[in-house]
C-alpha cells in the first residue's frame, strides 16, 4: 500500500535524482583532478630522493673510473661514497632501487681491479639512466606550469648527468695520462649531451631559474672545470695529459654539487605548486560537497514538510481510530454491558492545522464512531440479555433434574421387578448425563455459583465419578492413576472438566476402540491423560482447539460441537489447571489436564507411636509384655482404622433402608440388565 510520503517521494526524486547525478559527475572530476595533484606532489618528491640517490651514484662512479684508471688516492674517498648511496637506497622503495641489485657485485670487482674502467664506467651509467626514467605522469598532468615546471626538472636532470658522466670519464683519462683509443669520440658525445640538455633547461626554465644556471657555470670551480675540458679538447690527436686528477675531480664535484642544489630549487617550486593544485582541489571538493548536501537536505525538507502537512494529520487521526477499535470502543461497550450509563467514547476531532479534506475525513470517522457504538450497545444489551437467559433456564433445568433424579431414587427404592428396576437404571444414567449438560450451560454463561463443600476426595473417585457420567462408560479403561486426595470444592468440577474430555474421546473413537485414563503425581502438580486412539485432529484444528481451551474465544459466535471446549476451558480457568490437547503416539488426541498445587489435599499423618516398656524379672525368663492401650496392638502400634470406601457420590442422595438379601439380588439383577441395554443400539432395543 503507497502512503502520502513515499508518493511525495517519488514526485520528489526525478528531480533530486538528476541534480545528484549532474553534482555527481562535478565532484568526480574534481576528485580526479585532485587525485593527480596529490600524484604529482607524490612525484615530485620521489624525483627529489631518487636525484639524490643519482647524484652519490654520479660520485661513486666517477671515484671508480680514477681508481680503475691507475690513481690509488681515490680509494680513501670510495668507502664514503659507497656509504651515502647505501643510504640513499634505504630511503626509497625497493621498487625504485630495483636496477641497484648487482651494485654489490661491481663494487667487489672494482676493489680487486678484475673490472675494466670502460666496462665499470658503462654500468654505472646505465643504472643512472634507468633511475632518471622512472615514470613519474609528471608530463601527463593538466596544469601547464606543472609540466613545465617538470620538464625543466628532466633537463636539468639530464645535463647533470651529462656533466657528471664527462667528470667521471676524464677522472679515468687523467689517472691513465692521456685518452685510449676511442675514448676522446666518447668525450665528445658526452659534451654534446650536455649542451643539448641545457638547451632544452633554457627553455623551459623561468628567467630566475636561468639565472641561477648562469651562477653556477660562472662560479670559479666551474672556470677551473672549463681549463680542464680544454685541455682534454686539444689532447685529441692522442698525446699525453699531465694534469692533476685530484684537481678536476674537486672542480667538477663542487659544479655538481651546485648543480644539484639548483636542481633541488627546481623540483621545490614545482613540489609548491602540486601543493596549492592540491589545495585548490579539495576547496573546490569541500565546496561542492557543501552544495550536494545542502541541495539534498533541502529536497528532503521539502519533501518531508510537504509529506507533513498532509500525512501528518492523518496519522493522528488513524491513530486515533486505531485506539477507539482497540481500546475506547471496547470499554465503552463493556461498560454498557455492565450496566453504567455515559459510556459514549469522545468525539473524533481533526487537528486544528489539517486541511479541509482531513476534517471531512474526521467528521466521517465520527459517524462511524456513534454508528459503531450504537450497534456494539446494542449487540451487548442483546449479549447480555441472552447470557441471563440461557442462565435462567440452564438454573430451571438443573432443578428439574435435581428433582427428577430424587423421584427416581425413590421409584428405585421401591420397585421390585428387575426389569422396572433396570429401566430406572437407565433412566437415572440418563437424567445424570442431562444433569451434567445443564451445569455447562451455567458455566458457559458464567452463572455456576459457588460449589458444595465436601471433605477431600481421593482422585481416583474424582475420576470414576467423571466416567460414570459419560454415555459409554465401559469403554473406558482406568491405568496407573497415582493415590491423592483432591480439595472437596474442586471435586465436582474436576470431575464434570473429565467427564466432557472423555465424551470427547470416546465420540471420535471407533466403538471397539477404548479411551485410557491415566494420573500421575509430578512435583506439585497432578496430571491426569486422557488418551484415545480416534481419528485425530490436524495441527491447525489442535491450535484452535488449544485456543478455546484457554478461553481465547466466544461461544456464542463458535460452532455448537465445540462448546464441549469452551466448558472445559471456563472450568480449567476457575480450577487454575491447565489442559492441552496433543497428538496421541500412534492416533488420536490426548488430554493433558494438570491440577495446580492447591487442588492436592495432603493425607493426614499417623501420630507416632508411644514407647513400649519392656519389664525384666530377677530370675531368668522372658520379659512381660504389658497390656496394649485401647486403639492398639499388643506390641503398642497404632491400629489402622478400617478404609473408608474409594468411590464417593459426589452429588447427596437420600439414603438407602436396610435391604433383603433378595431385594439386594433382584437389584443387582435389574442394574445388569439394565446396563446391557443401555449398550445396545437404539434400533435393537425393544
Amino acid at each position: 500500500m503507497t502512503t502520502i510520503r513515499r508518493r511525495v517521494a517519488r514526485t520528489l526524486a526525478l528531480p533530486v535524482a538528476a541534480v545528484l547525478v549532474l553534482l555527481a559527475v562535478v565532484v568526480a572530476i574534481e576528485a580526479r583532478g585532485y587525485e593527480r595533484a596529490v600524484s604529482a606532489a607524490r612525484a615530485v618528491r620521489q624525483v627529489l630522493a631518487v636525484q639524490d640517490l643519482v647524484q652519490e651514484l654520479q660520485t661513486e662512479r666517477g671515484l671508480a673510473a680514477g681508481l680503475l684508471g691507475g690513481n690509488a688516492g681515490f680509494r680513501a674517498e670510495l668507502g664514503p661514497a659507497r656509504a651515502r648511496v647505501d643510504e640513499r637506497r634505504t630511503r626509497l622503495d625497493p621498487l625504485f632501487t630495483r636496477p641497484l641489485d648487482a651494485l654489490d657485485g661491481v663494487r667487489i670487482s672494482t676493489d680487486a681491479a678484475t673490472v675494466s674502467r670502460a666496462a665499470a664506467f658503462g654500468f654505472y651509467t646505465t643504472r643512472i639512466s634507468d633511475l632518471s626514467r622512472l615514470e613519474t605522469d609528471l608530463d601527463g598532468q593538466g596544469d601547464a606550469e606543472l609540466r613545465r615546471g617538470a620538464a625543466t626538472l628532466r633537463a636539468l636532470g639530464d645535463a647533470k648527468e651529462a656533466i657528471a658522466q664527462e667528470r667521471a670519464f676524464l677522472n679515468g683519462v687523467f689517472s691513465a695520462g692521456g685518452f685510449r683509443t676511442g675514448e676522446f669520440l666518447q668525450f665528445v658525445t658526452m659534451r654534446s649531451a650536455r649542451d643539448a640538455a641545457l638547451a632544452t633547461f633554457a627553455r623551459y626554465a623561468t628567467t630566475a631559474q636561468r639565472a641561477s644556471a648562469d651562477y653556477v657555470f660562472g662560479t670559479g670551480a666551474a672556470q677551473v672545470a672549463r681549463y680542464f675540458e680544454d685541455l682534454a679538447l686539444a689532447s685529441g690527436d692522442g698525446r699525453a695529459l699531465t694534469v692533476n686528477p685530484q684537481s678536476w675531480w674537486s672542480a667538477h664535484t663542487t659544479m655538481l654539487d651546485d648543480l644539484l642544489r639548483l636542481e633541488q630549487h627546481v623540483g621545490s617550486v614545482i613540489n609548491a605548486r602540486a601543493e596549492v593544485l592540491r589545495d585548490q582541489a579539495a576547496r573546490r571538493m569541500i565546496g561542492l560537497g557543501v552544495l550536494v548536501l545542502l541541495g539534498v537536505a533541502g529536497a528532503i525538507a521539502l519533501a518531508v514538510a510537504a509529506s507533513r502537512s498532509i500525512a501528518r494529520p492523518l496519522t493522528e487521526l488513524a491513530d486515533l481510530a486505531s485506539r477507539l477499535a482497540g481500546e475506547k470502543l471496547p470499554i465503552s461497550v463493556r461498560r454498557v454491558a455492565a450496566g453504567e450509563a455515559d459510556a459514549e467514547p469522545p468525539p473524533m476531532t481533526a487537528p486544528a492545522d489539517a486541511t479541509a479534506e482531513v476534517h471531512a475525513v474526521a467528521d466521517a470517522l465520527d459517524r462511524v464512531q456513534r454508528t459503531a457504538y450504537a450497534l456494539a450497545t446494542e449487540q451487548a444489551h442483546l449479549r447480555r440479555g441472552t447470557t441471563d437467559s440461557l442462565a435462567d433456564l440452564g438454573r430451571r433445568h438443573q432443578n428439574l433434574l435435581r428433582r427428577q433424579l430424587a423421584l427416581i431414587t425413590r421409584l428405585e427404592r421401591e420397585e421390585a421387578d428387575p426389569a422396572g428396576l433396570a429401566d430406572l437404571f437407565e433412566l437415572d444414567h440418563l437424567a445424570t448425563r442431562m444433569r451434567r449438560n445443564a451445569e455447562s450451560l451455567l458455566v458457559l454463561v458464567g452463572a455456576s455459583g459457588p460449589r458444595p463443600s465436601f471433605e477431600p476426595v481421593p482422585v481416583e473417585d474424582v475420576v470414576r465419578a467423571a466416567v460414570a457420567e459419560v454415555e459409554e462408560y465401559r469403554r473406558v479403561t482406568l491405568r496407573r492413576i497415582d493415590e491423592v486426595r483432591l480439595a472437596g470444592t474442586a471435586a465436582g468440577a474436576v470431575a464434570h472438566l473429565l467427564a466432557e474430555l472423555v465424551e470427547n474421546g470416546l465420540a471420535f473413537s471407533s466403538p471397539e476402540v477404548e479411551v485410557e485414563i491415566q494420573g500421575r503425581l509430578v512435583g506439585d502438580r497432578y496430571l491426569i491423560a486422557v488418551v484415545d486412539q480416534g481419528v485425530g485432529m490436524t495441527g491447525a484444528d489442535l491450535d484452535e482447539a488449544n485456543q478455546r481451551l484457554r478461553g481465547e474465544a466466544d461461544f456464542l459466535v463458535a460452532p455448537a460441537r465445540y462448546l464441549g471446549h469452551y466448558v472445559v476451558g471456563r472450568l480449567a480457568r476457575d480450577l487454575g489447571a491447565e489442559v492441552v490437547l496433543t497428538p496421541s503416539p500412534v492416533t488420536g488426541v490426548t488430554a493433558r489436564v494438570a491440577l495446580p498445587a492447591a487442588l492436592i489435599v495432603a493425607e493426614p499423618a499417623l501420630p507416632p507411636p508411644p514407647p513400649v516398656t519392656v519389664e525384666y524379672l530377677p530370675a531368668p525368663a522372658l520379659p512381660q509384655q504389658r497390656p496394649a492401650p485401647d486403639g492398639r496392638t499388643p506390641n503398642g502400634l497404632p491400629r489402622r482404622p478400617p478404609r473408608a470406601p474409594r468411590v464417593a457420590r459426589l452429588h447427596p442422595a437420600p439414603p438407602d433402608p436396610a435391604l433383603a438379601p433378595d431385594d439386594t439380588r433382584s437389584r443387582l439383577t435389574a442394574f445388569r440388565s439394565g446396563v446391557a441395554r443401555g449398550a445396545q443400539p437404539e434400533e435393537a432395543q425393544p
